[in-house]
């Protein structure tokens, strides 16, 4: 499988006409869970080139997709879907069908880590920033300042440092540095997607409509939301009977429980029932984020060892 996906005996690359790239893939059809699994055991047992292909050709528009949200680095997206790609087809080698979960969520790992890979690579600012936690502001300053509405291209308020800083784990010199290598101009939306005549179509023609029904969004909506929830499930085990049933009733429930509420279960004042509450809570974020780390450090690492 190279990075050359063929269709109909005719190259399809995402380096040449993107719009016809974009179109094309677009016709590709979804698959069933069943018929998924049955190709990718076809793969799995008999190395069949064309269960692989199907595998690989219904999901390049999930590639678009994570690829348009690293278009503000200034690198051609063509390559960025490019690189996906290959992240793609490294899932779809690696991809055990037996252990019950969805292609999908297992590729956006690979795909992401692929990507991340060579933005890496193309941004000379970055080869400073060689700790995880540089990597980590790199990738997420742009949308933390986006939640923030720190829109400016200047420097940000010493608050906005702040703020980013601690959330992070990084150094303000380090935010205040990154900011100042990152700020430049964006591209346009209304900017075409190719200098073809015939390219036709902006990049704001991309952009999600989130009041249409999209079948391969609510698709990896769904795979993100059971891969969460097992997350959660797993980080929960990790507190005692106590934390699990404070936490579960403060803020898993529709109706939550009162702290006095508690607080006569345990025999113990509410504030104690919530100190126990933000304990639990905050050894549970602490579990959830390490175990997505993991998960991310090791989608990483075997795309760096292909």
């Amino acid at each position: 499988m190279s990075k050359a996906l063929t269709t109909t005996g005719t190259a399809l690359t995402p380096e040449g006409s993107l719009s016809r790239y974009l179109a094309e893939i677009r016709k590709f059809p979804m698959l069933a869970k069943d018929e998924e699994y049955m190709l990718a055991k076809r793969f799995e047992e008999h190395e069949d080139p064309e269960a692989a292909q199907r595998l690989i050709t219904s999901h390049l528009r999930l590639v678009a997709k994570i690829a348009m949200g690293y278009r503000g680095y200034g690198l051609p997206i063509g390559e960025v879907i490019s690189e996906g790609n290959v992240g793609l087809m490294q899932a779809v080698k690696k991809f055990d069908a037996d252990k019950g979960f969805r292609l999908a969520t297992y590729a956006m790992w690979w795909i992401r880590a692929s990507i991340q890979e060579y933005v890496l690579r193309s941004w000379s600012l970055v080869k400073i920033g060689t700790t995880a936690a540089q990597k980590k502001l790199f990738f997420n300053l742009r949308k933390i300042k986006g939640q923030i509405e720190a829109v400016d291209d200047g420097d940000l308020h010493p608050d906005q440092v702040e703020h980013i800083a601690t959330k992070l784990g990084v150094t303000h010199d380090d935010v205040v540095s990154m900011n100042r290598r990152m700020s430049g101009g964006e591209a346009s939306l209304n900017a075409p997607m190719s200098k073809d005549a015939e390219g036709g179509g902006e990049w704001q023609d991309w952009l999600v409509d989130d009041n249409a029904v999209n079948p391969e969004a609510k698709l990896v909506g769904e795979d993100e939301y059971d891969m969460r929830m097992g997350l959660l499930e797993t980080a929960l085990s990790t507190l005692n009977e106590r934390e699990q049933h404070i936490l579960t009733e403060r803020r898993l429930k529709d109706n939550p429980s009162t702290l006095e509420e508690l607080s006569q279960v345990y025999n113990v004042s509410r504030e104690r029932v919530r100190q126990i509450e933000v304990r639990a809570f905050e050894k549970l974020q602490k579990a959830m984020t390490r175990m997505d780390r993991e998960s991310r450090q090791q989608a990483s690492e075997n795309a760096a060892i292909q």
